[in-house]
């Protein structure tokens, strides 16, 4: 039995009036709320929740991390990739996303409802890149 699977983790149950949501500096509209990571005491994984508002962009970005992603609300484009290999995709409510480590990506909500998504990544440093 190795070290990690000794440990202990104990049950965590946050009632949504307890995340508190704040707003990303790299966009104006997208909100942030932690659900659940380490300071939680999970031991692997961090589940986020993400807001976009109406005609909100995020700009070209990099994540240190691979980032999965389900769609909650809303329908708004997704991009990613870049120079010839860049794809745009529009999603909508039970639409999944994986965006590898390392992979320019951005989104825009051109519509009238409010967009919203979990997004889970391994615990540790998520460094954000911006590319221009």
């Amino acid at each position: 039995m190795n070290d990690a699977s000794a440990r202990t983790v104990d049950p965590v149950v946050k009632r949504a009036a307890d995340v508190t949501y704040e707003a990303v500096g790299a966009a104006d509209g997208l909100g942030k709320g932690v659900l659940i990571d380490e300071s939680d005491g999970a031991p692997n994984f961090a589940i986020r929740r993400f807001t976009l508002a109406p005609g909100a962009e995020v700009p070209k970005h990099t994540n240190e991390v691979e980032h999965e992603q389900y769609v909650l609300a809303g329908e708004y484009s997704v991009g990613i990739g870049e120079g010839n290999d860049v794809e745009e995709y529009v999603v909508s409510a039970g639409d999944a996303l994986l965006i590898p480590a390392g992979t320019v990506h951005w989104y825009r909500n051109d519509g009238d409802e409010e967009g919203a998504f979990l997004c889970a990544v391994p615990n540790g440093d998520d460094a954000i890149e911006l590319v221009e």
